[in-house]
């Protein structure tokens, strides 16, 4: 099966120069390369088209949409299979996309798949453990069946590293075209619920990970429950606090055998902003457009949405 890739960049000169360099020393040979890019004032777009086989494409910072801004690279793309990046992550090996794609030739059914997140060497313990845990180093698939055992993690995938089938994104009509944010959740619920599957896929890894304040967690999170009652249709009746509770357990009982109990403390402080933020998020109508704003993290959404 043939392939493509698509980045959205903003100000990503730290990142892209290796980040294209580790695509192109793939075992698999793409059929186009695209960037596009949210006005960068750095030299994000300078870099991109110094390689070749690398297509640009520029979209104003304002119109930026999680959803549409893909959806615009991928109607430029010609692969049978589509992926994804963020412009932080890196593959860990010139077999990453190789590995992503195989699922594909052995599941007709398989519409998505995503792959391996590992923290860097510069992350925090708690955002290591939090990759630990979400992201392990095996492979399996899900499907509407695993709903009842796994709730909303039958759903967990992440554009930082994906990939989709072609003619299951046109089937299902693509991204959200104007949304918040989690298109890659909410497009993965979709496939669960019109019958495909989704492959998660721990051989394909990418080194990615964040070092957020207690602000930025705050408002990451209430953009994303925000997201999660938007789209009640999908998300009403599956169970989401199970398996967050049981990861919240197994990375304070890590910290406490290793000793790190400040950073227990301090992780605990965190659950405590997101869960803030989830219950405000939640309650997004009931808010006003400016109170909406300030905690928002996605604020030119909020901007432009009642």
């Amino acid at each position: 099966m043939s392939a493509s890739v698509v980045i959205p960049t903003l100000n990503a000169e730290r990142f892209i120069g290796a980040l294209l360099e580790r695509l192109l020393s793939q075992t698999v040979r793409f059929n186009e390369i695209v960037v596009i890019d949210s006005e960068s004032t750095d030299k994000t777009v300078e870099i991109a088209k110094s390689f070749a086989g690398v297509t640009v494409l520029n979209v104003e910072r304002r119109n930026f949409n999680h959803g549409g801004t893909r959806d615009t690279a991928i109607q430029k793309t010609t692969g049978d299979i589509i992926l994804c990046l963020t412009q932080d992550a890196l593959p860990v090996d010139e077999n990453y996309a190789a590995n992503l794609i195989a699922p594909f030739a052995d599941d007709e059914k398989i519409a998505m798949s995503s792959g391996r997140q590992i923290a860097r060497d510069d992350a925090p313990v708690t955002e290591k453990l939090n990759r630990e845990f979400n992201y392990p180093e095996h492979v399996f698939v899900r499907s509407k069946e695993d709903l009842p055992r796994l709730g909303v993690k039958t759903f967990f995938s992440s554009d930082c590293c994906s990939a989709y089938r072609r003619t299951a994104y046109n089937d299902i009509g693509g991204f959200d075209k104007d949304i918040l944010v989690n298109e890659d959740m909410k497009i993965a619920a979709q496939f669960i619920f019109a019958g495909y599957k989704i492959a998660y896929v721990g051989t394909a890894g990418v080194y990615h990970s964040h070092n957020y304040s207690l602000k930025q967690q705050f408002t990451r999170n209430f953009d994303v429950a925000a997201f999660m009652k938007m789209n009640d249709d999908l998300f009403a009746g599956v169970s989401a606090a199970s398996e967050g509770m049981k990861m919240v357990k197994w990375i304070l009982l890590r910290l406490a055998k290793r000793g790190r109990f400040i950073a227990a403390g301090y992780y605990v402080v965190e659950c405590a902003t997101k869960l803030l933020a989830n219950k405000l998020g939640a309650r997004y109508e009931k808010l006003s457009k400016k109170t909406r704003i300030r905690f928002a993290l996605n604020k030119n959404y909020w901007k432009t949405h009642e």
